[in-house]
């Protein structure tokens, strides 16, 4: 399994699993995701910005991610608690696998991988949100360390749960 940098080039085949991402999210009665967002304006920009990641498997795109360390606008404000700390910070979004490859550990390759790159720029902290009714991907985050932090609202003015884990 090899991660790099999504390419333009891979944008159909990002497309498809956050396509089937929408369709595991429907099916299970929370719209975290919806048929406009994330679309491809959006995945473009995050390959531009060098944020767009993919997992690679015998040649085939099986996992898509944005990893970034700029500071994100919608956790300014967390309601019900407070981040941690006021450090800077790395953030996993958009993380979406291929239905073929759940359950295989690659969302741990993931967050190993981020987790990794966010200490090689002496980054010590690390956030990542989700929809409340979001039970797989919060049982993931909690798992693997990281604190219940409160609520944040993204762009659209919905509720995310916050999490936080010093590195």
């Amino acid at each position: 399994m090899k991660i790099r940098l999504s390419t333009k080039d891979d944008l159909k085949d990002i497309i498809r699993i956050i396509n089937q991402a929408k369709v595991y999210m429907k099916n299970n009665n929370f719209n975290q995701w919806n048929e406009n967002y994330p679309n491809e304006e959006i995945i473009s920009k995050d390959i531009y910005l060098k944020e767009s990641y993919v997992l690679i498997d015998d040649e085939k795109i099986v996992g898509t991610f944005v990893l970034s360390f700029t500071d994100e606008i919608s956790y300014k404000n967390i309601y019900n608690g407070k981040w941690k700390t006021n450090n800077p910070y790395g953030i996993l979004h958009r993380v979406a696998i291929d239905n073929l490859y759940k359950g295989k550990g690659i969302a741990k390759l993931i967050l190993d991988f981020s987790e990794k790159e966010a200490l090689k720029k002496e980054i010590k902290n690390f956030r990542i949100d989700t929809h409340k009714e979001n039970k797989s991907m919060r049982k993931f985050i909690e798992k693997n360390g990281f604190e219940y932090c409160g609520i944040i609202l993204v762009e659209d003015g919905t509720e995310r749960v916050a999490y936080e884990k010093k590195l």
